[in-house]
């Protein structure tokens, strides 16, 4: 069963589509039939990969053979030419580690362009628990929520501070404090540095 959680700073993430244009979503988690029906009302293509269901072999220091950035690459693999103009990376950077969420940053980067922005979630407080969820869109100004049925591995939280360390190539541009004390964040690509 679904509910859903109202977002601010969802529709100024979805302001930035020009509806004529063709565009192109990577959707960090399972694909949920509301996610789908959304953006069937654009001319878009979507690429669901749940790197939720991989969180075993992304652990750092873990006794997998694949290190966490060769399975990354291994995962996110695109036609060349491939451009990304919305990332949903939902709660993915509060269940990595800073440097495999560089790892993941870098292979994204070749696929990002000015105009491409982000979003996710990240804790105002590190005692913040895990919430165990599974997210979509319902509508603009709505995400869906499901309950995972059981934790994930690996919850690690970091605050907006410390991701702002990791995110190679894209910047915070907004950001809001929700009631549970967990950050929503929109993100952007970051002007390259002179």
């Amino acid at each position: 069963m679904s509910t859903s959680q109202s977002t601010s700073l969802l529709p100024a993430l979805l302001a930035n589509i020009d509806e004529e244009q063709p565009l192109s979503v990577l959707h960090i988690g399972p694909a949920l039939p509301e996610t789908l029906d959304f953006f069937s009302g654009y001319r878009c293509k979507l690429h669901f990969i749940d790197l939720f269901a991989e969180l075993p072999g992304l652990q750092v220091g873990d006794d997998s053979e694949v290190p966490p950035a060769a399975l990354l690459a291994e995962l996110l693999q695109w036609p060349a030419g491939t451009r990304i103009d919305l990332c949903l990376f939902w709660d993915l950077f509060n269940y990595l580690e800073g440097a495999v969420i560089r790892d993941l940053l870098t292979l994204l980067r070749p696929h990002l362009h000015s105009t491409s922005h982000g979003h996710c979630f990240a804790v105002h407080n590190l005692k913040t628990p895990q919430h165990a969820q599974v997210y979509g869109i319902r509508d603009t100004d709505q995400i869906s929520v499901r309950g995972r049925p059981a934790p994930l591995p690996g919850y690690h939280p970091h605050t907006q501070g410390q991701l702002e360390k990791w995110l190679t190539g894209l910047r915070v541009s907004r950001s809001v404090l929700l009631a549970d004390s967990r950050l929503e964040i929109l993100l952007q690509v970051a002007s390259p540095q002179r």
